[in-house]
């Protein structure tokens, strides 16, 4: 997939891809006018609309009404340099919801290729006209998979009733 990345004016930065186009700003204090989210919220965003398909998917595959079912992310950063440390999603599902499904509907949101990547990031290459070829790689494992791969919790009910949820940590740290 190709896609092409433009400036409209003020803090604004737009992606233009297929017959989409991803509006991005800055909030007044960073210098944008907040006409729509940051890059980074609208990659946070990627994440939990991702998982949103596959628990979609996971319902209509066996007729189960998606009334009621919300998913709740949240992230947690590091005070000292304000990167995301963790992420967090909740699954919330109405009261009859059938019981028997809760593993499974946290597993197929599981399978989210936006989780995917981040565990395994892909290599990001930048080229310029004007500049060397600059290549960026993932920080080295020794060819082992990271131990702080995401694993289950819990999700809530609206109860109060705990289900499943599965925290999101940075496999490179």
């Amino acid at each position: 997939m190709e896609m092409v990345v433009y400036f409209p004016g003020g803090a604004r930065v737009d992606a233009q891809f297929g017959p989409y186009t991803v509006r991005t700003d800055q909030p007044p204090m960073g210098g944008g006018e907040g006409s729509a989210p940051t890059p980074f919220a609208v990659f946070l965003a990627s994440l939990a609309t991702c998982a949103g398909i596959y628990v979609l998917g996971f319902c209509r595959q066996r007729g189960l009404p998606t009334d009621g079912i919300r998913i709740i992310q949240r992230d947690r950063r590091n005070p000292m340099t304000g990167m995301v440390e963790e992420i967090e999603m909740e699954i919330q599902v109405p009261p009859e919801f059938p019981q028997k499904y809760y593993d499974a509907l946290v597993r197929s949101a599981e399978q989210c290729a936006v989780k995917k990547h981040m565990e395994q990031p892909p290599r990001a290459l930048q080229d310029s006209k004007h500049s060397s070829r600059l290549r960026h790689h993932p920080p080295a494992t020794g060819g082992k998979k990271s131990s702080t791969s995401p694993l289950c919790r819990g999700v809530s009910h609206p109860c109060g009733r705990v289900l499943t949820s599965f925290p999101l940590t940075n496999p490179c740290t």
